[in-house]
């Protein structure tokens, strides 16, 4: 493993998927665990992507969470879809977290709302009700953090969460991922929780592995911060980690 720091972000490179997963779960597990003992329960937002199994893998298993006392949130959900769908993240939240331990309190994000915008409204007035002890992240082939694309990503947006129309490659990722079939599946809108959302946690975590994420993960970090790399905001926040495999760290040039 080597370590290096970026702004306020410190970054950890480790030499495959196995031992990143491992490394971020027990940092997130301890994030969680003193959340718990200074103020009895703690509340958590999660990703749910492809890219997390792993991480959610290692975070299930581990000791030291009482899951009993974490109340989850996840990052975002495809506009249109219900919770029944295997393409739905509160499925996959279902199916990799909530079959497997019993949480105080989940909250899901509704994609099939008739309602959208009251939608928006009331989950952003869920997380807002206490602090968001951790934040767990992946990072997007366009460099997008939750579905914050660069030709939506707002470092100053005062909503929670919003509606967003998914970029092209976004879109295409999600094929990749076997998410859905093919792009002409792909809804072309979904909600997000935005990027003061994602930055008012006390803590984030980043998960990044795969060799496809390389060219935005050298973005993120040896690039502008700016919307043009969403992910590149992480840089600012006091209490950020990064955990990336050698193939999403190949193309920088520190590590």
């Amino acid at each position: 493993m080597s370590s290096f720091r970026t702004g306020s972000l410190t970054v950890h490179v480790h030499a495959n998927v196995a031992e990143m997963a491992s490394a971020a779960a027990e940092a997130s597990a301890g994030i969680i665990a003193n959340a718990i003992q200074s103020r009895g329960s703690a509340r958590i937002i999660l990703a749910t992507a492809v890219s997390q199994v792993e991480f959610f893998h290692c975070l299930v298993e581990n000791p030291r969470i009482d899951w009993s006392r974490v109340t989850v949130f996840h990052l975002d959900e495809f506009l249109g879809i219900t919770e029944n769908s295997p393409s739905s993240f509160g499925y996959f939240l279902t199916k990799q977290l909530l079959s497997r331990v019993t949480v105080g309190a989940a909250y899901k994000i509704d994609g099939s709302s008739l309602l959208p915008l009251k939608e928006c409204a009331r989950y952003e007035a869920l997380l807002k009700e206490k602090p968001i002890d951790l934040c767990c992240v992946g990072v997007g082939e366009n460099g997008h953090i939750a579905f914050n694309d660069p030709e939506v990503a707002d470092f100053e947006e005062k909503a929670w969460v919003k509606l967003v129309k998914l970029d092209e490659r976004c879109r295409e990722q999600q094929v990749k991922d076997e998410v859905f079939p093919s792009l002409k599946d792909v809804p072309l809108y979904a909600y997000t929780l935005t990027i003061p959302a994602l930055c008012h946690s006390l803590n984030i975590v980043g998960v990044v592995p795969g060799r496809h994420k390389a060219e935005a993960v050298a973005k993120m970090l040896q690039g502008d911060i700016s919307t043009r790399c969403p992910a590149s905001v992480l840089r600012r926040h006091p209490k950020a980690l990064l955990y990336l495999d050698a193939n999403a760290a190949e193309r920088l040039l520190i590590a």
